[in-house]
């Protein structure tokens, strides 16, 4: 028993030296504080980037999940988690107050922003810099069936989007074009689901919706079978608001845009801007910027909006400063100069 009893004693001994000269035991940190992904070493953890987009039925959401869908299958350094929100001036607030790192934006509401004027007067957010130009986003009016003109909207109660929206800021513009400002309507605040719902109600006579066409939650309304009409602007006050407001454009509805409106709608439009925050990595939104343009095949696939889409088109015009980030990206395809 005790010649057993040494055997398996002398048998321990010799596995601990084993394992002590093969670095079994020792060096307690060998791997762990290595984020490089080298040899040896842990993958980098991805940075998660929160991408704020705007209200379930609107534009800026189904664009927003189509490219957090698409981004996360090819970005090595960061991945994207999709927020809905109040859209442009919450978004521009997120950014700034680092609750957000990447927003859709309208590019009015961009420049208002980093100028301290309109809904953000007072106060110079300066954090949301640019990082690509996405698509038109045309200034739309519904309402009941016997509305047709904006004079019309005098005494009414419309919807005008979010508080602090872009749609706020363009409703005011288009109402301005025609000698009035929101004290001369009864003001509704909701997003554009919440409108169109309010509409089939009867418990608002119109509702001002800034997305691209066609808009989800005017595709729904128009299917409802409710009597709506889409309203158009006059020429007038269509040169009135591109005069005045440079970042406006004339985009008018071809008709069948919507079911059962079967005429051209004369609209106004601005830009939908990516956006990413000045505290964002130079590298993580160079390697973002990138990977959009080298998928763009596939994001189009998630959402018709993203077919437009050129790197031409994504930086020419900007409202505000470009991100390091994708100016690199720009400056490396030579659209820039460095």
């Amino acid at each position: 028993m005790k010649k057993k009893l040494a055997l398996v004693l002398a048998m321990a001994v010799t596995a601990s030296l084993a394992l002590t000269s093969c670095g079994g035991g020792g060096d307690t940190t060998s791997g762990s504080g290595n984020t490089s992904g080298s040899q040896g070493g842990t993958p980098a953890q991805k940075q998660n980037l929160v991408l704020d987009t705007g209200g379930t039925t609107g534009t800026y959401y189904a664009v927003g999940s189509a490219f957090q869908t698409t981004m996360n299958n090819v970005l090595t350094l960061s991945s994207l988690t999709t927020a809905n929100t109040g859209a442009s001036k919450q978004n521009i607030q997120d950014i700034t107050d680092g609750v957000a790192q990447l927003a859709i934006v309208q590019s009015d509401a961009l420049a208002y922003a980093h100028a301290g004027e309109s809904l953000f007067e007072g106060t110079v957010e300066d954090k949301a810099l640019w990082v690509a130009g996405l698509y038109n986003e045309t200034v739309q009016i519904t309402a009941t069936g016997g509305i047709t003109s904006v004079e019309e909207l005098r005494g009414k109660s419309v919807c005008v989007g979010d508080q602090g929206s872009g749609t706020e800021f363009n409703a005011i513009q288009v109402l301005e074009a025609y000698g009035m400002t929101e004290d001369d309507i009864n003001v509704v605040y909701t997003d554009f689901g919440g409108a169109s719902e309010m509409l089939k109600q009867g418990q608002i006579d119109a509702a001002f919706t800034v997305a691209g066409a066609p808009t989800t939650a005017i595709t729904e309304l128009a299917t409802s079978g409710m009597d709506f009409s889409m309203v158009s602007l006059t020429q007038e006050a269509v040169d009135y608001l591109t005069e005045k407001y440079p970042f406006l454009v004339q985009e008018n509805l071809p008709a069948g845009t919507y079911q059962g409106v079967d005429t051209e709608t004369v609209c106004v439009a601005t830009k939908a801007v990516l956006v990413a925050s000045a505290d964002a990595s130079e590298d993580v939104v160079y390697e973002l910027t990138k990977a959009m343009f080298e998928n763009m095949d596939a994001l189009g696939e998630g959402h018709d909006k993203f077919k437009g889409v050129t790197a031409e088109l994504a930086c020419a015009n900007a409202a505000v400063d470009i991100h390091p980030g994708a100016l690199r990206y720009y400056q490396e395809i030579g659209l820039l100069a460095e």
